[in-house]
């Protein structure tokens, strides 16, 4: 890779190139999660640029939560249940006290033919199989979240069944399949409650908060629709603008 790189239309810095390298190897399996990479050093050489463009290129990395460094013993690939990631995808907060990651029950499991809608966001051909899921998460005993969560069941072979699939299903789809979740698009929509009322412990026609997202891996592939309906009487969305 060549250290100089000329201006002009379409020009990219020569870190984001770097980083380009790098994230493919994430998206070859290459790294796995929890694997420690080589050094800035390392990385240099064999990339035949300097060390403080490797250094941006992670730092960009770390950045969007790709990376993990820990002082004193390197950068490893990120796990989507480290401590420090676990928060990057969900968005609620309660009003009062630190953030709370939500227990999950998983309400319902049911592979079916997707919809046009989920055939269209997920990039599936009409009418293929979806792996479709309705859970329930909590705040302590309280339930805060009902959501509708879809996925291309020929990406996920042999998906667990119903009593076997874990509240972090980021970090499943990581961990079985290789898939990482890099980035998600989110719409946000006041609604009123309907049928999940009575799950939720609110009357029907109670003010929701809507959160649509659609879920993408580090080839920017849609990966996962997820439809979250949330009560706010004690939590609030947030999200840091820079």
């Amino acid at each position: 890779m060549a250290e100089e790189q000329s201006a002009g239309i379409g020009y990219k810095p020569l870190y984001m190139h770097v980083r380009e390298s790098l994230v493919q190897r994430l998206i070859d399996g290459r790294w796995q999660p929890g694997e420690m990479i080589p050094s800035e050093i390392q990385l240099a050489q064999e990339l035949n640029v300097s060390q403080g463009t490797v250094r941006k290129a992670l730092d960009t990395m770390v950045k969007e939560y790709l990376l993990v460094r820990r002082q004193g013993r390197g950068t490893f690939v990120a796990q989507a249940d480290d401590a420090k990631l676990v928060f990057q995808f969900f968005r609620l907060k309660p009003d009062e006290g630190g953030a709370v990651y939500p227990d999950s029950q998983l309400r319902a499991l049911d592979r079916a033919a997707a919809t046009d809608d989920e055939a269209e966001m997920l990039d599936l051909a009409p009418g293929a199989a979806v792996i479709r899921m309705e859970r329930l998460r909590s705040i302590g005993e309280t339930p805060v979240i009902a959501e509708t969560i879809t996925l291309s069941a020929d990406r996920f072979p042999g998906f667990p069944e119903r009593d076997a699939v874990p509240n972090n299903l980021y970090h499943l789809y990581s961990t079985h399949w290789g898939i990482t979740i890099a980035q998600a698009e989110e719409t946000l929509k006041a609604v009123a409650a309907g049928a999940d009322a009575a799950a939720l412990g609110c009357s029907v026609g109670a003010p929701l908060l809507r959160v649509h997202r659609l879920a993408r891996d580090l080839s920017d592939r849609p990966v996962e629709l997820r439809i979250s309906r949330c009560l706010t009487d004690a939590l609030h969305y947030a999200v840091k603008l820079t």
